[in-house]
């Protein structure tokens, strides 16, 4: 509502009414809009755009370059709400390779074209965003594009195999599974297809041949989303009709099409070097050797000047339309015409460098000047932190929030508004959003780490490490069952019926190292296992007893926030995530809490652990107390306190650190002032927890990665954590079935998410070339920026300093490898973040966490000889600023990479964003990390049984030492599941499997089975069949089956059944192992005992050896099987 009443302002504004004669008059002119700042013109464009005058016109607004337009773009679409902007880039990945085209941005021009190739009469279609390099490219005629539409709708009787013909025959593939652009897929009656004019592809289904849905679906999950009355299908326009006639986009577009352009004769110059640049690259441009290669549908087969408009001709184009110009300099309009000079005073926001006493004194002006005072944010927390701040600063100031976000903000003297954003109130960076189509390496991450291909070794919990090798179909008593099968040592064979999938995992140890695989039926397997759960159980039995000791300890209870810390929390440069904001609270609490707090906060590099610290401390600071920070190493010591000193200086406290790099006076200075109350946060090393440090009142400690500590300096923290409140920050990821169990022992925080406002770092994979690596480092340089210049080989690394030494001959190079002397690497280092050398040229030591926010390029050597997770920990290390960051992969050429190689450069490439690919480097921190977590001596069992076997492991352990030792502390939570048995196979002979004409993808069917058998809940099964019979339709019967199956195994366990064989209608079924176990004095058992001889007549008990049996007649079925354990269960509750 509020932004409405700011639109009207423009609405009626009398300039706005002379813009819309202006540009409806019958010739061609220019109109000049001088003095629009920030994001004023987005304001004026939407205004013109629905102006009742012009309210037939289509626009096209021209800016500078690609990030300005998607920034225009985004401001547009906020304020408007409109749903035909047309955001329309260039179809090239980069600038300076004319044939790779980036599927997203192919995706936005078709979605644009086909619209504009279409219009419904003679009305408006709407308004393009573009910038010079799109400009350049010629675009499909219309009429190409709307004969090349496939349009199916629902009800009609279609020809599926003629459709099929159509896509192949417009270059689609088909798949299995669609997860890009340009695919379909055909599943019984459902066809998937992925249209080149929509974000996410379509699921057509089938009955006979009438289309009975339509529906969106979502390429990661491959769920449907919403459902459709009709759908057009459309081809990749750049690569489809490379034959045909092309026309410049301003030719494509309607006559009644006005350009608004921000300083054309940039944007003529941009285009001309664009001209300069295929003309050398077309001289250079290396021919594809293999066809094959380039069979990839984001690869342009020719590219010729035919393709491109030059800058001239453009021009000449845009004289012939109405044209308007915003921006500083005007090329169109002539100077000495008054009238087509519209004036304008506006002024950009200014900037307050996050003090609030300015910004309040700004907005107090103008509020007497009766100002409309107008903020916006796209997050309405901030809008409230902001309401907070004023409100604790006593400031009455009337503002108008707004939910939405502006580039920039400005200042209006004519219609008296003010508009201010809270990110650059706040100096954040603020992220634009395009569209984005899906990539098929998003869909590989998770998925296909978890997808057990055949020769993959598993863990079987029973039998060990063995090799997986298929699904087999096994005939058991004339029916058909499928099972998994195992290859073990001395090949001998396993089958695991689908029902047991549960019990084996991926095996997952150290990357590159083999398992020995077991032999079945041999004991070393389970010896193994015993002596890790003895191990495990000494670190837990350590744990629990640490966290008795605190819970009843008294501690310092501190007070709630004041305005000092929202005002701290507010000024964050980037927007707190969910997960980050819930660890700040959940610190918080602890520390409102009188029992010492003691408690981990877990994320990955770059998610934002700092600031929790940061605000902690600030925290503890605001009481009075004093907070410590722990480092493992000197040069952390002297980030954090880089870190710690700038967020704060803002604030009334002293920062102050103490590492090797003080003399011994200074160093006893800093003591003194620590003793005498006069440091607020002291950062060091172990040295911290010296006899000679004392603290006048010490509130917090803070240990960051605590895993790099010695023994002695882990035992001085647990005396220490009994009394005072501490935090400790780890970058290690702790898997997730681990935290459960550590749940007992430490209070957790996990911060999963990266920040959502981090720029993406701009990824090109290169050929060494010294000219590049030239211009890319005096570009950084010349911003004011460092360089990382990674290159693997000790051996190497001077000569390599030599080179670049000689390329940049005016710049200081320095270099740095794990070999050097321990003092002298730290030197380096730290000389490095002192700006003393420009490029730091070193082995991969950086990864380990190394956070210099200067450097914004790193360039790697012979990316190809790295792993996944390497290359993009190393690529976290830069863009940790608001500055762009750029990231070069230097690998020899495309063609003589094997394809793995290529597989994983490529993915890098187009994974500019931080987060999905964190999954795939958390694996691999998983499985060398963990180790850690309970204690050094770890990481060898993990190596031996595989990390998920180990998880397991520890779970049991846990869950009996809560049972035994700690059955005091730990009461409540043993009530609540108290279970006697923590699993029950089930085998049949039904026929109970995914039929293949069902699911057809081997891989597929084993991964709905390990999924079907891990739902926990009623809730899981529920939605998982209404998957299934969304992804392949109506679900058979032999399915249904496999539902009841694992609902079976829940109502068993519960019973206390450890195994139950259905078998010539008969059913077994197997008690607790244990003949002296309290189950058989309990209740459980009495009401079994109770319902065999009221509830049933068709069941006996039998004793075979020490074991009871439970044998029941006449059971046909699954569901009958599921019938008689339900009817038993309520019998035994009630």
């Amino acid at each position: 509502m509020n932004l409405e009443t700011l639109l009207q302002e423009y609405a009626h504004d009398r300039r706005c009414f002379s813009i819309a004669d202006r540009i409806t008059a019958s010739q061609p002119q220019a109109t000049a809009l001088k003095g629009l700042q920030g994001s004023a013109a987005p304001f004026i464009v939407f205004a013109i755009f629905n102006h009742p005058a012009a309210s037939q016109l289509n626009h096209i607004v021209v800016l500078r370059d690609a990030e300005e337009a998607a920034y225009f773009h985004n401001s547009l679409e906020n304020i408007s709400g409109a749903l035909n902007l047309f955001y329309f880039p260039s179809s090239f990945k980069n600038k300076k390779n004319f044939r790779l085209l980036n599927p997203s941005h192919v995706m936005l021009r078709t979605e644009c074209l086909t619209r504009f190739s279409n219009p419904l009469g003679n009305n408006r279609v709407g308004a393009v965003i573009t910038y010079p390099e799109a400009l350049f490219e010629k675009v499909v005629l219309p009429k190409a594009i709307a004969s090349s539409i496939i349009s199916i709708k629902q009800g009609d009787t279609i020809d599926p195999n003629g459709i099929y013909e159509k896509l192949v025959g417009y270059g689609f593939n088909r798949t299995d599974f669609v997860y890009e652009p340009g695919q379909f897929a055909v599943r019984g009656g459902i066809l998937d297809i992925y249209s080149y004019g929509n974000e996410k592809p379509y699921r057509v289904e089938l009955f006979g041949n009438e289309v009975d849905s339509i529906r969106i679906f979502d390429p990661e999950t491959q769920l449907s989303e919403r459902k459709l009355l009709q759908v057009n299908i459309i081809p990749n326009v750049e690569t489809q009709f490379e034959d045909g006639d092309k026309v410049s986009l301003l030719e494509f577009l309607p006559e009644n099409t006005v350009v608004w352009t921000e300083d054309w004769e940039f944007i003529k110059g941009k285009i001309a070097i664009q001209e300069e640049e295929f003309r050398v690259w077309s001289s250079t441009a290396e021919v594809p050797k293999d066809p094959e290669e380039t069979e990839d549908i984001s690869e342009k087969k020719e590219t010729s000047e035919e393709d491109f408009v030059p800058a001239a001709v453009i021009e000449e184009q845009v004289r012939q339309r109405q044209v308007v110009e915003f921006g500083h300099r005007f090329y169109f309009t002539p100077a000495n015409d008054q009238r087509a000079t519209i004036l304008f005073q506006t002024k950009e926001q200014p900037a307050f460098n996050r003090q609030f006493d300015l910004l309040i004194r700004n907005l107090k002006e103008y509020e007497t000047k009766k100002y409309n005072i107008y903020l916006f944010a796209e997050n309405p927390k901030q809008l409230e932190r902001l309401h907070s701040i004023f409100v604790d600063l006593k400031a009455e100031i009337s503002i108008i929030p707004i939910p939405t976000s502006i580039h920039e903000g400005f200042i209006d003297d004519d219609l008296q508004l003010v508009c201010y954003t809270d990110h650059q109130i706040f100096q954040r960076y603020h992220k634009y959003k395009v569209k984005q189509a899906f990539s098929k390496n998003k869909a590989l991450t998770l998925k296909m780490l978890r997808e057990l291909q055949p020769g993959d070794f598993v863990t079987h919990i029973d039998h060990g490490v063995g090799v997986y090798s298929g699904l087999q179909k096994i005939e058991v008593n004339g029916k058909m069952q499928e099972a998994v099968r195992i290859l073990y040592r001395d090949n001998d064979l396993l089958y695991v019926n689908i029902s047991s999938l549960h019990k084996i995992s991926k095996y997952s140890g150290k990357e590159g190292t083999v398992p020995k695989m077991n032999k079945l039926g041999s004991d070393v397997w389970n010896k193994l296992k015993d002596k890790t759960k003895r191990q495990v159980k000494d670190i837990a039995t350590d744990l629990i007893k640490l966290y008795a000791k605190r819970k009843a300890q008294e501690g310092f209870a501190h007070h709630p926030d004041n305005y000092l810390q929202t005002e701290l929390e507010a000024s964050f440069i980037y927007e707190d995530t969910p997960d980050q904001a819930r660890a700040t609270e959940d610190v918080k609490r602890d520390m409102e809490k009188p029992s010492p707090m003691d408690r981990l906060v877990c994320g990955d590099v770059g998610f934002g652990k700092t600031e929790v610290a940061v605000r902690a401390a600030f925290k503890t600071c605001c009481d009075g107390k004093q907070a410590a920070v722990l480092v493992p190493t000197t040069i952390l010591a002297y980030q954090h306190y880089k870190t710690f000193g700038e967020r704060l200086k803002d604030f009334p406290v002293t920062v102050d650190f103490i590492n090797r790099f003080k003399s011994s006076k200074e160093r006893k200075e800093t003591l003194q002032k620590v003793a005498e109350g006069k440091i607020d946060i002291i950062i060091g090393t172990h040295a911290l927890l010296n006899k000679e440090v004392k603290f006048k009142d010490l509130g917090l400690m803070i240990i960051d990665e605590e895993q790099k500590f010695g023994v002695a300096a882990k035992e001085k923290l647990k005396q220490l954590r009994t009394t005072v409140d501490s935090l400790t920050l780890t970058a290690t990821p702790i898997p997730r079935t681990l935290q459960f169990s550590l749940m007992g022992a430490r209070d957790l925080s996990i911060i999963n998410t990266p920040p959502p406002n981090r720029q993406p770092i701009q990824t090109e994979v290169m050929v060494f070339n010294e000219d590049a690596i030239r211009d890319i480092i005096y570009y950084e340089t010349e911003r004011g920026g460092q360089v990382f210049f990674i290159h693997n080989r000790v051996k190497g690394l001077a000569e390599m300093k030599a080179l670049i030494q000689h390329l940049c001959p005016d710049l200081s190079i320095a270099y740095a490898h794990g070999q050097m002397e321990g003092d002298q690497l730290e030197d380096t280092i730290l000389d490095f973040m002192d700006k003393k050398y420009d490029v730091l040229v070193c082995t991969n030591i950086v990864e380990s966490g190394v956070d210099i926010p200067n450097v914004n390029t790193i360039i790697v050597n012979n990316a190809h000889q790295f792993g996944l997770s390497d290359l993009h920990q190393l690529r976290g290390r830069v863009g940790r600023s608001n500055k762009k960051a750029f990231c070069y992969l230097f690998a020899p050429p495309m063609s003589t990479l094997p394809a793995d190689s290529r597989k994983r450069l490529t993915t890098l490439e187009q994974y500019s964003e931080l987060g999905s690919g964190f999954q795939i480097a958390m694996r691999d921190l998983d499985i060398r990390g963990a180790g850690n977590m309970l204690g050094g001596e770890q990481s060898g069992f993990i190596a031996e049984i595989g990390f998920e076997m180990y998880q397991k492991i520890l779970d049991e352990a846990i869950r009996e030492l809560k049972r035994t030792e700690f059955k005091e502390l730990f009461k409540a939570e043993i009530q609540q599941q108290d279970d006697f048995v923590s699993d029950c196979s089930i085998d049949t002979d039904l026929e109970i499997l995914i039929p293949d004409d069902y699911v057809e993808s081997i891989t597929e069917r084993l991964s709905l089975y390990s999924r079907l058998d891990n739902c926990e809940t009623e809730n899981d099964l529920e939605a998982f069949h209404q998957e299934l019979s969304d992804r392949f339709g109506p679900v058979p019967p032999p399915v249904e089956d496999l539902f009841t199956t694992v609902r079976c195994r829940k109502l068993a366990v519960a019973l206390g059944f450890e195994k139950m064989l259905l078998r010539n209608e008969t059913l077994r079924c197997f008690f607790v192992g244990n003949p002296d176990s309290p189950y058989f004095q309990g209740e459980v058992f009495n009401g079994i005992l109770k319902f065999l001889q009221t509830g049933t007549n068709k069941a006996k008990l039998k004793q075979v050896g020490k074991n009871g049996i439970l044998v029941v007649e006449q059971v046909r079925s699954m569901a009958d099987l599921h019938d008689f354990l339900a009817r038993m269960s309520k019998s035994v509750s009630s």
